[in-house]
């Protein structure tokens, strides 16, 4: 077999790579339409932001996606044709949109730039399984506007008068009321001080031997049960914390923008 001269080899080398660039290109383009090209950097644009949204990228979206970045280049053409790019309403759209993505990107970059740490989130968590631990009370309560009102109702109790009939019939909170006075879980820091400090001196089925006065009027006060307040792992709520660190930064980063800014106009909001 007679060997290829360098220059023929050469010659045959460029007429491959004449042969293989029109399928280069075409691997990143993904439709000709009307003879224009559509490039698959569109298509990577539009799996992006269904990525940044938290969607997930399946088969099946991007086969959609496909479809539409195809058909805006088929309306776009269209739009062109009919002179729609030429008109004031559209300059002015466009200069929003591009605002927009502006706006955006620089937000995205300062996500990146700033980073919630797993130190900052274990800290979060810690601080707030630190304001939720403690102990929970379920009580039931009697609300009255008169002392003597609230003592005529003790009496009863004691008498052997159900708490939950009285309280359905006598309370003026209606809330707990149609559910014979029942509170739900809560701290005894979550409710006034004087209704708190009460509730948190009796045991499990006790009721105030006196009524506990309040901003609202005279309590009755019985306790159903105690408990220590659940909180979730940390694990579980990671994610939830580092979105809502994210969010006080963006926030800390706008106000601090604004606040830099010289301007002479007066914001609706402090």
């Amino acid at each position: 077999m007679k060997m290829k001269t360098p220059a023929a080899r050469a010659a045959l080398a460029a007429a491959l790579v004449a042969l293989l660039m029109p399928l280069a290109a075409t691997a990143q383009n993904i439709a000709v339409v009307n003879g224009k090209t559509v490039p698959k950097a569109r298509l990577d644009v539009l799996l992006q932001q269904a990525t940044r949204a938290g969607q997930a990228v399946t088969p099946e979206m991007q086969t959609q996606a496909r479809d539409q970045v195809v058909l805006r280049e088929i309306f776009e053409q269209e739009a062109l044709k009919r002179g729609v790019a030429a008109s004031p309403d559209f300059a002015a759209q466009m200069q929003l949109a591009r605002q927009s993505i502006l706006i955006r990107e620089l937000f995205e970059d300062h996500r990146k730039k700033n980073p919630v740490s797993e130190v900052d989130a274990k800290a979060e968590y810690d601080r707030f399984k630190a304001q939720a631990s403690g102990t929970e009370y379920r009580a039931r309560h009697i609300l009255v506007e008169k002392e003597d009102e609230a003592k005529a109702l003790i009496a009863q109790i004691k008498a052997g008068a159900k708490f939950e009939d009285l309280a359905k019939k006598s309370s003026k909170d209606t809330g707990s009321a149609e559910k014979g006075g029942e509170l739900d879980f809560a701290k005894a820091e979550s409710y006034v001080p004087e209704f708190g400090g009460a509730l948190a001196k009796l045991k499990k089925d006790e009721m105030t031997d006196a009524p506990v006065k309040s901003q609202f009027g005279w309590h009755i006060i019985r306790l159903e049960e105690s408990r220590e307040a659940a909180f979730p792992a940390y694990d579980e709520v990671k994610a939830q914390i580092k979105q809502r660190l994210e969010q006080m930064r963006q926030q800390a980063y706008q106000e601090e923008l604004r606040n830099k800014a010289k301007t002479d106009y007066k914001f609706s909001t402090n």
